[in-house]
C-alpha cells in the first residue's frame, strides 16, 4: 500500500493551483479549442436538485469530526477558507489518515450532527470556513461558506466572515 507523503492541506493547495492556472489559461489550457457547450436548463435544475438532495442528507446525519491536540474540531486550511474536515464513519476516517501517513496516530473525534455544524459551528468560527466531507474520497463533498448552505452572517457571498488570517489547524 503506498502511503501519501503530502498533508491533506499541500495536496489540496496544488490541486486548487492547478485549476486556477487552467482558468486563467482558458480553453488552450485544457486542450479545448473552443468554450464549453451550455448546459440545458433541464440539466441544470436536475444537477441543482442533486446538490440540495445532498446537503439535506448531510444536515440530517451525524458525522465524526476529528479534534486537535486541544479538544477543538480539526480544520485543514485551503486557498484563506478554513475546513472542518468530516467524515460519515470510522472507514472514512481512518483511510484518510492512512492517506495523511497517520494510520499509526489515535484520531480522537467527536461525533455531531450536519446541521449543527454548519448553522452553529461554522458562524461561531470566527473565519471564513466550510465543511468538507469524507476528504480524499471518491465520494467525497464540500459545503462551501456560501448562501443556501450556512446563515448568512457566515457566508463569504453575504458579506460574512471578513478575516482570512490566523487560522487553519494542524494535528499536533
Amino acid at each position: 500500500m503506498t502511503v501519501v507523503a503530502s498533508g491533506f492541506d499541500e495536496e489540496w493547495g496544488a490541486v486548487r493551483a492547478e485549476a486556477t492556472e487552467r482558468v486563467a489559461d482558458g480553453p488552450a489550457a485544457s486542450g479545448r479549442s473552443e468554450a464549453a457547450a451550455p448546459v440545458d436548463a433541464e440539466t441544470v435544475r436536475e444537477r441543482r436538485e442533486a446538490v440540495l438532495e445532498r446537503l439535506a442528507d448531510f444536515r440530517s446525519r451525524p458525522v465524526l469530526v476529528p479534534t486537535d491536540s486541544a479538544g477543538g474540531l480539526w480544520t485543514a486550511d485551503l486557498g484563506g477558507v478554513g475546513w472542518i474536515c468530516a467524515f460519515t464513519d470510522e472507514a472514512a476516517l481512518a483511510r484518510f489518515a492512512e492517506a495523511r501517513g497517520e494510520e499509526s496516530v489515535e484520531w480522537p473525534y467527536r461525533r455531531v450532527l450536519g446541521s449543527r455544524l454548519l448553522d452553529d459551528v461554522v458562524p461561531a468560527v470566527g473565519f471564513p470556513c466550510g465543511v468538507a466531507l469524507d476528504a480524499g474520497s471518491p465520494g467525497g463533498a464540500v459545503f462551501p461558506p456560501v448562501k443556501g448552505v450556512v446563515p448568512d452572517r457566515a457566508a463569504v457571498d453575504a458579506g460574512g466572515h471578513g478575516d482570512t488570517e490566523g487560522h487553519g489547524g494542524d494535528r499536533t
